[in-house]
Order: structure tokens, then sequence, then C-alpha cells
């Protein structure tokens, strides 16, 4: 559960978060999120350029039968057991750096499996300091990459994800170590090498 003071995403006096279907209790929405962003994953992702933009529509595909704000970045402070998130006023500028260095790198494109995986997991690690939703940043982070990862002939297989295991190695690359969030994506990498 996120942290945030005097939230207005969130239905009053509560923490459960304002959702299409009018849930009221964390169990009942978590379960309707859980569905629906399931069955959203499932279809084509939007078409886009690897861009801001692009990375917005994703979460709104992936979120838009349960949260009007789907693909709007958040406009309150957040933290997650103690870890402050990116501030919303600098959100859209550190969206742009990250994803103005994203096209810099080629998108990640024609790098060994190494090389990905280093570069990747950077960006992940970032992307995730930055957390520019309200709720589903994890999803829309890993729908982003595995996107990201097919289209520079690095495809990983997301149903061996070790949901325990990422999330670990997510919140170490929060306090600046990758070294285990770079384990977990060389083990997610379809070719299996380096």
């Amino acid at each position: 559960m996120y942290d945030a003071v005097a939230d207005p995403y969130c239905y009053l006096q509560t923490t459960v978060l304002k959702n299409r279907a009018g849930l009221r209790t964390q169990r009942a929405l978590t379960r309707f999120e859980t569905a629906m962003a399931a069955q959203r994953a499932d279809e084509p992702l939007p078409s886009g350029q690897l861009s801001v933009r692009h990375y917005r529509a994703i979460h709104r595909h992936l979120f838009q039968d349960v949260y009007e704000w789907a693909g709007d970045f958040r406009t309150v402070r957040i933290s997650k057991d103690g870890s402050m998130f990116c501030y919303p006023e600098y959100i859209p500028a550190e969206m742009q750096k990250l994803f103005a260095r994203l096209r810099q790198d080629n998108y990640l494109r024609d790098l060994t499996s190494g090389e990905f995986i280093r570069k990747a997991a950077h960006f992940l690690a970032t992307l995730n300091a930055i957390h520019p939703f309200r709720d589903g940043n994890g999803r829309a982070q890993l729908a982003f990459l595995a996107l990201l990862a097919s289209q520079t002939g690095h495809p990983l297989r997301l149903r061996q994800l070790r949901a325990q295991m990422f999330l670990a190695a997510m919140i170490a690359s929060f306090h600046g170590e990758e070294k285990l969030l770079r384990e977990e994506l060389r083990r997610l990498l379809a070719s299996g090498t380096q």
C-alpha cells in the first residue's frame, strides 16, 4: 500500500482508490484491478515510438477499465515503505529526460544480451524511482520492458518472473543497487545467455 497525505485519488477517509466499479474495499478493488489489467494485458499493447506518450498509452490501456486517471501522471506525493518517489511536479521533466536517454541509446538496439541487461536494468530502476502513476506502475513497467526487449531481439519470458524476487530486486535498485535486478532480467531473457 502506498502512503499519501490527503489523497484525492481515494474515497473519503479511506485508502481505497476511487475506481470505475465503485468498489469500496481494498480486497474487492485488488481482485477487480488484477482481473481487468490481466485481461487487457492479453490484448495487443498500443503501438507507439517507445516514448513517454507511448508509455502513458500502455498504462492507460492496462488500467482503463479500473481508473479514470489511467495514463495520467499522478498529482500527489507518494511513498512506499518509507521510500519517497519522485515529487509530482518533477515527473514530466524526469520522464522526458529518461526517455530522451532511451532514444539516445537507440532504444537499446544492437546490444549484446549483457549490455541490454545492464542498460535495461538502469532504465527500469530509474522509471521505478519516478513512479509516474498513482497505481499500476509495476505492471506498466513490465509491459513496456517486454515490448522494448522484444523489439531489440532480447525477448523476455515474463511467465518465469518470480514476483517476490523481482520485487526485492526493484526495491534494491531504488536504493542504487542494480545487481539483483540485472540477475532477474538475465533469468528472464528468452535466450538465457549471459
